[in-house]
């Protein structure tokens, strides 16, 4: 068996035994590395000096057997490029933070490293995390590793393209529209959302405030579990972090659906969605069924406007957020600016990329006065109704269920210069950054073209529990993990 077909409990036990070294696995991640990434180029910066000091040092506690070891200790593992790293450049995946070299971990990096995870790489990413394919990188745009002519789907494309391919034993995305559970669904491999305030984001480069939430993409649950039960918690350094209990994540596990409510929107499983995703969520949801779960067709009448609501919200707390960068305090600064204000112009228009632009320019006019009432008040407005749907339907259901994405992934190029058919592939998501819950997809199946399906699970809010036990039942039931990619099909 391969180090990376372990569950992370298998190596953390290995460890323990003095079966394996911390070095053994940092070997074999880096070695990973070197072998595909050059293929699906989902890295932007690996250390790897940085990565063998850490492995030492970790190696040398181990060998002394005085000191409790965290609760990822020894793992490598990859960051995505929005999250602050000391010592590790973080780019956003931007022309403007290309020379950023922060001098602080955020706190997610800082609980990783008190979890004794070995942190040496990020992750590439669409810039600023705004896209859906990961082809908004200003760098090189990563591929999937299941098909290399197909998208990873975004905008933590690199985070699961990296975890499918095995270059590390676990990754970090953030989420702010779907953007762990689509390209995790995409990729095959599973992606969890946490409630809005479950992990601190302090230290995560915002995108929209009031949606971004940082979580785990993992090669199955348990791992996903794993990692959430380190990251989460309270922070006073963020305002938005929620000051509720983090239960034990793993003692959910139970295998156990019998009795369990699953609800499935109507809007969310009929027209817009491809027959194969349809037939293999119907496949899941039948499955959960022999397993004793109870499922009934529920509606949700403001879906048809979520992605509109959540595009003008998004991209106006954008506007608001990406303000920072004006090549005066840090990034990229122009060269050619005659006065202050031409530095401003000069530094954003040479800095940020045509996506970035739009969503600032979007943001901007929904603001402007005139247009606040008639784009941005109704679109918030519009996030309330979308709220009170989730709150009927959980008065009478445990979780939600439906596909990830209306689709499998698509073809490099074949998207990208239509953003409104790109939006609209977030329809399966937004709804729950938009009310703030917890969600998991996980893979059910595959195309015709071997392309992955992800079932995404929706709960109640701090209720990530019930995701987790039904998402890892139907796991261990259909064991679809055996299957890998090969790497060998494409054209990169």
């Amino acid at each position: 068996m391969s180090l990376f077909d372990k569950r992370l409990s298998e190596l953390h036990d290995d460890l323990k035994k003095k079966e394996l070294s911390v070095t053994d696995l940092t070997v074999a991640s880096l070695a990973r590395i070197r072998e595909v990434d050059k293929k699906v180029q989902a890295t932007l910066l690996v250390d790897e000096e940085a990565a063998m000091e850490q492995a030492k040092a970790l190696d040398e506690r181990l060998a002394k057997g005085t000191e409790e070891l965290g609760l990822l200790f020894g793992l490598p593992a990859g960051l995505k490029d929005n999250m602050v790293t000391k010592g590790l450049k973080t780019t956003c995946a931007s022309k403007l933070l290309s020379n950023y070299d922060p001098i602080y971990d955020g706190t997610v990096s800082q609980k990783l490293k008190e979890a004794d995870a070995l942190v040496f790489a990020k992750l590439n990413m669409d810039e600023f995390a705004m896209g859906g394919s990961n082809e908004n990188s200003s760098f090189y745009p990563t591929r999937n590793p299941w098909n290399l002519d197909y998208v990873p789907g975004g905008s933590s494309g690199g985070s699961a393209a990296a975890m499918a391919a095995r270059e590390f034993y676990f990754t970090l995305g953030s989420d702010t529209g779907g953007s762990i559970r689509q390209p995790a669904a995409f990729c095959g491999v599973v992606g969890l959302k946490p409630t809005y305030g479950r992990v601190s984001r302090f230290g995560l480069v915002a995108y929209a405030s009031s949606l971004d939430q940082i979580g785990p993409i993992t090669k199955n649950v348990e791992d996903a579990a794993y990692v959430l039960q380190a990251i989460s918690g309270h922070d006073g350094m963020d305002s938005t972090s929620a000051d509720v209990e983090v239960p034990d994540f793993l003692s959910a596990l139970t295998g156990d659906v019998k009795g369990l409510r699953i609800a499935v929107p109507k809007e969310l499983i009929g027209e817009g969605i491809s027959t194969e995703v349809r037939d293999a969520v119907l496949a899941a949801l039948k499955q959960l069924e022999s397993m004793g779960a109870t499922w009934s067709e529920v509606s949700m009448p403001h879906t048809k406007y979520a992605v509109p609501a959540y595009y003008l919200l998004a991209s106006s707390e954008a506007s608001s957020n990406l303000a920072r960068f004006d090549g005066v305090r840090y990034g990229v600064r122009a060269d050619n600016a005659e006065n202050l204000l031409d530095l401003y112009m000069e530094s954003r228009s040479q800095g940020f990329g045509p996506e970035v632009k739009r969503r600032i320019m979007l943001g901007t006019y929904a603001l402007s006065s005139g247009y606040y009432d008639a784009f941005y008040k109704k679109a918030q407005q519009m996030r309330t109704l979308i709220i009170q749907d989730f709150q009927e339907i959980y008065e009478n259901f445990d979780v939600i269920l439906h596909p990830t994405t209306p689709s499998t992934a698509f073809k490099i190029g074949e998207k990208i210069d239509d953003p409104i058919q790109m939006f609209v592939e977030d329809i399966c998501t937004v709804t729950v950054n938009l009310a703030g819950l917890p969600a998991i997809s996980v893979p059910c199946g595959f195309s015709k073209e071997g392309l992955p399906i992800g079932m995404q699970l929706v709960g109640k809010a701090f209720d990530e529990g019930t995701i987790l036990r039904v998402a890892h039942a139907y796991e261990q039931a259909v064991n679809l993990s055996p299957k890998k990619p090969e790497l060998g099909k494409g054209e990169a």
